[in-house]
């Protein structure tokens, strides 16, 4: 699907488009909101969207065709290189700055085809899974896990975000209770959170899932799926997933949030 207000511009675009080795179908649109309503009866795998039209510009519509078809894949055609940015923060699999050539235009098209997610293989759930993006949660069998104390669940999560580094006791410490002092007390209140944690693993039947050995903790990564892990390997149905929320509630997360924040711009301005 081709969107353009230009419609010399749109013509040599669908016609590109109907040369590619694939020999795709090609439908073209003037109007944004002709391209909603032929996208309502006809699924699209690439849309092709001029960035700067008058009725609905190419930013908005991709978001209006995500919405309703998030498998479509946007490939902006522009003359405006100042809205890249834009467009990566959208996901875009391409942006191409007219006048398009014939081989660029196959290469954005196969690249945009090959992250299709109907294009990856079904993945097995794993046994044990951590949700990090919004709230935290550990999941195993699909079910949420009920913690018996809120310092043991996120302790949990600060050893998930360690990625399977160990950990000191008073590594913990700081970054639970912050500002408390390290006296023998809350020494105390930490073996507790501990050893909560260590037992509401065990009732899960999911103990190994975090070690503790020579007073350094750390969680081993290669027992769990976790969102976080995929979207630093990369993953594009994770990176699509993100929406700028991670470990809400926790502020030692601040710090890895900022740093997700300032990844996602850095490869957004220099997307290859």
């Amino acid at each position: 699907m081709c969107v353009d207000d230009e419609r010399l511009i749109l013509e040599l675009t669908v016609s590109l488009c109907r040369e590619l080795p694939q020999s795709p179908e090609t439908a073209g649109f003037t109007k944004a909101a002709d391209a909603l309503a032929y996208l309502r009866t006809h699924p699209a795998d690439i849309a092709l969207l001029d960035i700067n039209m008058p009725d609905m510009d190419g930013i908005t519509l991709a978001m209006r065709i995500k919405e309703c078809s998030p498998d479509t894949a946007i490939i902006f055609l522009t003359g405006y290189s100042q809205y890249a940015v834009d467009a990566f923060r959208l996901h875009a699999s391409g942006y191409l700055l007219k006048p398009v050539s014939p081989e660029q235009l196959r290469i954005e098209t196969d690249y945009a085809l090959s992250h299709r997610r109907q294009a990856a293989p079904p993945r097995r759930a794993s046994h044990v899974q951590a949700r990090t993006f919004g709230e935290f949660e550990l999941l195993v069998d699909g079910s949420p896990v009920l913690f018996s104390r809120a310092t043991a669940k996120e302790l949990l999560a600060y050893l998930v975000e360690r990625q399977g580094s160990a950990v000191t006791r008073r590594d913990v410490f700081s970054a639970i209770w912050r500002d408390r002092p390290y006296d023998r007390a809350m020494q105390k209140q930490l073996d507790v959170t501990i050893r909560s944690l260590r037992d509401t693993l065990k009732d899960y039947g999911i103990e190994a899932l975090v070690e503790l050995r020579r007073g350094m903790l750390r969680i081993c990564p290669e027992m769990l799926d976790c969102d976080l892990y995929r979207l630093f390997r990369g993953d594009v149905d994770t990176i699509n997933a993100y929406r700028g929320e991670y470990m809400r509630g926790y502020p030692w997360a601040r710090i890895a949030d900022a740093y997700l924040e300032h990844t996602g711009d850095r490869k957004m301005a220099d997307p290859w």
